[in-house]
């Protein structure tokens, strides 16, 4: 099989084309047009100026791609494109292209649900089998799963405000680092001294396993709106707490969630993290310690292939479409679209 996939749901434009070569994934082009200059300006995503440097560029990338791959449209198995969540701009501009394909070319079309594509990555990159834990952290989710099949996934926790993602991009907004602000932060806390500021860590030690980070933005900004101007120090230092709290946080967390999976899925063997924050290294290095205390593997894809990408919406359409979970033409995108529907809602934390 081969999956042309198409990836718009916030402020990259991608677009892959993945194979399946008796049982092997093969990435056979994988292109991603960032847009950060757009947005570095205003310091986070403008949905309209996302939505139209979308269509400025998928086109061009959709082109490159089959290039790339060396096939045309008829050498397609499937058309899969994000169809939530995200931005509803960017979402219409990337499924429209896609069924306009799969239209045309009378090819079937997956709805890719865009969190589901981070959770199958770690089958494209190492052949996770089911069941897994996974722990998914991006700029607007920070959830755990216990991922049992496709569209099979439980949700154990997620934010009860803001994401993981999120907070590293307002603390370097704060900081004046530059967006996105995952990479800033841990370029800046390798100069600093994670001790020198007490930052909170909100639902350390709590029953269940969600997770909260607004009460870590609060206790940034009035360190950050005090500091001293002459210490050339500070930055990196309240850099560094940041980065060091924030992984506490999802540490704490996703231990109670490895708990409760060793217990209900003996079976399993794998803790997984996905998405763009998934891609820090000191996060990485205490995930794996985590999962070699549980007798887990710890698997995270390349950090590439952590944030969004094409190649992980051509992953997952393929996987649906083996499955003959095809979609019609008229699927609706979600702006909100969770893994788990039955999920209770968060309850905020006292």
């Amino acid at each position: 099989m081969n999956i042309l996939g198409i990836e718009t749901s916030c402020d990259e434009t991608a677009v892959a084309v993945v194979g399946d070569d008796g049982g092997r994934p093969a990435i056979r082009a994988n292109l991603v047009q960032s847009q950060l200059a757009e947005h570095a300006p205003y310091g986070g995503i403008v949905p309209e100026i996302a939505a139209r440097a979308h269509l400025d560029h998928l086109g061009r990338l959709i082109a490159a791609a089959l290039a790339a791959a060396t096939l045309g449209f008829d050498a397609l198995d499937g058309i899969a494109a994000a169809a939530g969540p995200g931005l509803i701009g960017g979402l219409v501009v990337g499924t429209m292209a896609a069924k306009g394909i799969a239209w045309a070319a009378n090819k079937p079309f997956a709805a890719v649900n865009h969190l589901e594509a981070h959770a199958l990555t770690a089958r494209l990159t190492d052949a996770v089998e089911f069941p897994y834990l996974l722990l998914l952290v991006s700029g607007g989710h920070s959830q755990l799963l216990a991922c049992t099949g496709v569209s099979a996934y439980r949700q154990l926790g997620t934010t009860l405000d803001d994401a993981a993602g999120e907070a590293f991009d307002k603390s370097a907004k704060l900081l004046g680092l530059p967006y996105p602000g995952g990479p800033a932060i841990a370029e800046e806390a390798r100069r600093g001294d994670p001790r020198r500021f007490a930052l909170p860590r909100p639902m350390l030690g709590r029953e269940g396993c969600d997770f909260s980070f607004s009460g870590l933005k609060t206790a940034v900004r009035e360190i950050a709106t005090a500091l001293d101007p002459g210490d050339a120090a500070a930055g990196a230092d309240l850099a560094a707490a940041v980065e060091l709290a924030i992984c506490d946080c999802l540490i704490d967390r996703t231990a109670r969630a490895v708990r409760w999976f060793r217990e209900r899925y003996p079976q399993g063997a794998s803790l997984v993290a996905a998405g763009g924050v998934a891609a820090n290294t000191r996060l990485r290095a205490r995930l794996a310690a985590l999962a070699a205390d549980a007798g887990l593997a710890f698997v995270a894809p390349p950090p590439a292939l952590c944030t969004d990408n094409g190649a992980m919406i051509a992953w997952a359409g393929l996987e649906r479409l083996r499955l003959g979970l095809a979609d019609p033409l008229d699927a609706p995108v979600h702006p909100r679209w969770p893994l788990d529907p039955g999920a209770p809602s968060p309850k905020p934390p006292r």
